[in-house]
């Protein structure tokens, strides 16, 4: 799963505001701008549905290995 640091690096890559990624995964802005604050953390299907939005984009999702987890794009 995503964490919210992740999110907001993988739109900075998009160069995509939260309202582009709320139109483009169908989840509120709200829910986003909650998670990327790190005030909640959204249900596993939702985090889910950006994973997939992100990756549909071209992001692509590093594991925590060793090194820490984080974003890049594909080639």
């Amino acid at each position: 799963m995503i964490n919210s640091a992740q999110c907001r690096a993988a739109r900075g890559l998009l160069k995509w505001t939260q309202n582009d990624l709320a139109r483009e995964s169908e989840i509120s802005n709200v829910t986003i701008r909650n998670f990327e604050s790190e005030k909640t953390v959204p249900q596993k299907g939702t985090l889910v549905v950006l994973e997939m939005t992100f990756e549909k984009a071209g992001v692509e999702f590093i594991s925590e290995n060793g090194a820490g987890p984080g974003v890049r794009l594909k080639k």
